[in-house]
């Protein structure tokens, strides 16, 4: 049974495949073209445009704490972050809108831990996702991030993670993210 199920798919598929060919390739004069959407078109796929771009971020006291390349893939299905710290360190991020719930996540993965969150847009316009980071030690903490597009073109991004011992939330890490003007490195 298994076997027919995947042939008639198989099958399907082809034909499928088969006849959508065959309109676009339509000769016969007509100006009907087969316009096939574009995947996350959806505006919730924008909402995390204002972060797109090379960043240099910097900690409050003006601090130099790495780089940030943020660029939009798979054809603005993804929002993938490579984050290069200051010291040398490296991170990575996807982010995205979940298509089920509408809601963005974002899983993080560096030398140090994952974090895996979810949430989104917040009254500033900007986009606050809940979870827990996870250490290569195997601790687990509640973990926020948040990330606000400010009025003169920089981005504030704030980490907290819960403190068990305090039951409060105690800053991580906050950076402010200024666009790099020159994007020589693509």
């Amino acid at each position: 049974m298994r076997c027919r199920f995947f042939a008639v798919t198989a099958a399907a598929c082809v034909g499928l495949g088969l006849a959508a060919s065959a309109q676009s390739d339509d000769t016969s004069g007509t100006d009907e073209t087969v316009t096939i959407p574009e995947p996350c078109a959806a505006p919730v796929y924008d909402d995390f445009d204002f972060w797109v771009g090379t960043w240099d971020v910097t900690d409050r006291a003006g601090t130099l704490q790495g780089r940030n390349v943020i660029t939009k893939e798979e054809r603005g299905c993804l929002v993938l972050e490579r984050w290069t710290s200051a010291a040398g360190g490296t991170g990575q991020s996807y982010n995205y809108a979940d298509p089920a719930s509408g809601t963005w996540r974002q899983i993080w993965m560096s030398a140090a831990a994952n974090i895996d969150y979810t949430g989104g847009r917040t009254a500033a316009d900007g986009i606050l996702l809940d979870g827990e980071i996870t250490y290569r030690n195997g601790t687990v903490f509640p973990f926020r991030g948040e990330w606000v597009p400010r009025s003169d073109g920089t981005v504030l991004q704030t980490f907290h993670q819960y403190n068990f011992e305090t039951k409060s939330w105690d800053e991580w890490f906050t950076g402010i993210y200024t666009r790099v003007e020159d994007d020589t490195d693509g």
